[in-house]
């Protein structure tokens, strides 16, 4: 067995018990570490063929400066994954969601889907073109069925939520806790809170779907990950976010998520069984999705600072602040980027 942090004696436990008959693990291996998450590749033997599986735990939160965590538990998000499943959207499978007696934390193991996870690989790798052609399509299809899900599917499920304009507002505070004054945010701020709607919220938004979250084959979209972000709200908000210039990866003339063009993904979306876009108000939450992107700078940024997690990466995802600055002046100016 490969070195681990996690012990594969106690993995192979837990899937046997969710299974109910006895899974073996040659391996697991770490693959990535984040402020909320660990995720590990496992190598299980059942029925004496091999399993490839993931394990995702949490590890520390990351904490706003209202001390509020950022991000959901990992026994939440299986249950959302194990919704999102049921109802046809390209995800993973959950298999086992932990339990105490695990002795492995927060977390869960799903299946392992085979596949292109770094956004820069297949946005411009030539054996992906087949893939690019399709990402468009495919995205719009998987978010009109998530936004369809009717939310009392949800019930049971603790999610946050609120109109846009609470967003923005709750938003707003947190910028001002930082007791930092950037006069791009002010007036995106400012903008936003003349135009973001101030109505209840209609469906579960994804809340991170972009280029990065994705797993990607030659043919296309094959799994969307990390539904930490999760919360009840408007569904132009995912359409939007999958826009922000971050998420282009340099393939800035390719303005959904570096792969497509807006009105190909409105229209795929409206197609696909989605609520009509009112592209005015799409541009209205890309720049706030933009911002957004800004202010998950300052809190990574702050993060370094601060002590709590030091780390380059987040000092380098700091310096993104002009980035963001420069896409939202050209947003309010120009309607596009």
């Amino acid at each position: 067995m490969r070195c681990s942090l996690v012990d594969p004696v106690l993995v192979a436990g837990a899937l046997t018990r969710a299974m109910g008959s006895i899974v073996s693990v040659e391996s697991v291996t770490a693959l990535s570490g984040g402020a909320a998450s660990a995720t590990y590749a496992v190598d299980a033997l059942r029925g004496g063929l091999h399993w490839p599986l993931i394990l995702q735990s949490s590890a520390t939160a990351r904490v706003s400066e209202a001390g509020d965590i950022l991000g959901m538990t990992k026994a939440t998000q299986a249950r959302l994954q194990m919704l999102a499943h049921a109802h046809g959207l390209p995800v993973a499978e959950v298999i086992a969601a932990l339990v105490s007696g695990d002795g492995l934390g927060d977390g869960f193991i799903m299946a392992r889907i085979d596949g292109e996870s770094l956004a820069p690989r297949y946005l411009r790798g030539a054996s992906y073109a087949a893939a690019r052609a399709a990402l468009t399509r495919q995205c719009a299809t998987a978010l009109a069925a998530l936004h369809r899900i009717p939310l009392a599917a949800f019930d049971g499920i603790e999610l946050p939520g609120g109109s846009g304009e609470a967003q923005r507002a709750r938003m707003y505070d947190s910028y001002r806790r930082f007791g930092i004054d950037s006069p791009v945010f002010d007036l995106a701020f400012a903008w936003l809170a003349e135009r973001l709607p101030d109505t209840p919220a209609t469906v579960l938004v994804h809340g991170d779907f972009r280029s990065g979250n994705f797993i990607v084959g030659a043919e296309g979209l094959r799994a969307v990950l990390d539904w930490e972000l999760a919360h009840f709200g408007d569904g132009l908000e995912d359409l939007a976010w999958l826009c922000v210039n971050a998420w282009r990866f340099g393939n800035w003339q390719a303005p959904v998520g570096g792969f497509g063009q807006r009105e190909a993904l409105y229209t795929a979306y409206e197609a696909a069984g989605g609520a009509p876009v009112d592209r005015a108000m799409a541009h209205v939450w890309e720049v706030y999705g933009t911002l957004r992107w800004g202010m998950s700078c300052v809190q990574l940024v702050d993060d370094h600072l601060s002590g709590r997690v030091p780390s380059v990466e987040r000092a380098a995802i700091g310096r993104r602040i002009a980035e963001v600055e420069l896409d939202l002046l050209h947003l309010l100016k120009f309607g596009s980027i």
